[in-house]
């Protein structure tokens, strides 16, 4: 643990009672002492805190800022609104993910949050790209918090009533319990909630404000990781890596029509040619929900078997699902079985576990799209 770097919320995670574990160079709380599946459950039905502060805040500014970007994702970056934000992924030359990020426009500047696990590594590939057409600000000085779940836009209202106007994607610069932050109404959960970033020195202070309230708990990256499956949200390294295209990943709604064959911006991007070549005809494999018919929870790497025994991909994640009451996982199968109602079978510890195939997400999101308190 000594070797880890801490977020500045990790004295307050101790003092809580959390089981704190390595993940991305970070000690992180894996889970509270009421347990995941209690976690889980508060999330979903009150509000869950997150602290999510390991992932990378950067600032890209200039007045070539969006077209540079534009050159690494075919998301679209120049016509993205002042007040809102996009789901975007960085590719490569053969199409596949460098990496998925958010991307937001406040007043003219970028402001980008990226990965934990490939933070220094993006950072660099910004820089080496498009380093000399913008500036590129590395946010080391603020933390990161999500307060997520169906009464957490209630409990933000309470100090900025504000926030409660905000659709899904958009944020703004609001006060929040005495000091400034940047709220985003998005997450990584499928529920309604928000992203607050904020000094990194006033972190505690608003973590603990937001914690007095009754609706709210502290979530750890254990719940974090079952919400997210259920609702079909990719885990960069695990459901999206460099070999993975949009396509594949069923995130081709990523592509945006301006950066599209026939568009205003066409291709640009690293690796054009084959997501443009997989949107018109289609690729080899596609991302699909995987539903366990036993007990027994499907693990990333788990091989697939269509019913004849031949290979038909393979599980990417996996666990128990609390809203579900049952295991779920996710995972790439051939294009022609990538059916719901389909049966494969999972080889686990040498036991064939029959599944099925399922629609992405299992559990429906429940984003805000208008403005409401909850």
């Amino acid at each position: 643990m000594s070797e880890l770097s801490q977020t500045p919320l990790h004295e307050l995670h101790v003092a809580l009672g959390a089981r704190m574990v390595p993940f991305a160079g970070y000690s992180m709380p894996l889970q509270y002492r009421t347990g995941i599946i209690k976690e889980h459950t508060h999330a979903r039905t009150k509000a869950g805190l997150f602290d999510v502060s390991h992932m990378g805040q950067l600032r890209l500014g200039g007045s070539e800022a969006a077209a540079a970007l534009e050159t690494l994702t075919p998301a679209d970056i120049v016509d993205l609104p002042d007040g809102r934000q996009r789901y975007a992924l960085l590719t490569n030359d053969a199409g596949g993910v460098v990496d998925d990020c958010m991307v937001a426009n406040l007043t003219g500047d970028l402001l980008v949050v990226v990965n934990a696990a490939t933070r220094s590594a993006d950072i660099d590939h910004l820089r080496e790209h498009i380093g000399g057409h913008c500036t590129i600000e590395v946010l080391d000085q603020r933390a990161l918090l999500a307060l997520q779940g169906p009464a957490s836009a209630g409990v933000l209202a309470r100090y900025a009533p504000e926030t409660a106007s905000l659709g899904f994607m958009s944020i703004a610069d609001v006060s929040l319990a005495g000091g400034e932050c940047r709220v985003s109404r998005s997450g990584y959960t499928g529920e309604d909630g928000f992203e607050i970033s904020v000094d990194a020195a006033r972190a505690e202070a608003l973590a603990r404000e937001l914690l007095s309230h009754d609706e709210v708990e502290p979530i750890g990256l254990g719940a974090r990781d079952s919400l997210r499956l259920e609702a079909g949200l990719c885990l960069y390294g695990q459901d999206l890596d460099t070999t993975t295209t949009p396509v594949e990943a069923g995130l081709s709604w990523t592509v945006a029509r301006s950066r599209r064959a026939g568009g205003a911006r066409p291709g640009g991007y690293p690796g054009a040619a084959v997501v443009e070549r997989q949107l018109a005809g289609g690729a080899a494999r596609r991302r699909v929900a995987l539903l366990p018919q036993s007990r027994v929870p499907l693990r990333a790497g788990s091989v697939l078997q269509g019913p004849d025994g031949s290979h038909a991909g393979s599980v990417t994640s996996g666990g128990f699902g609390p809203t579900l009451g049952a295991p779920v996982a996710m995972g790439y199968v051939q294009s022609p079985i990538a059916r719901p109602g389909k049966l494969l079978s999972a080889s686990v510890r040498g036991n064939a576990i029959p599944v099925e195939v399922a629609r992405l997400p299992v559990v429906p999101h429940r984003y805000v799209r208008g403005g409401a308190t909850g």
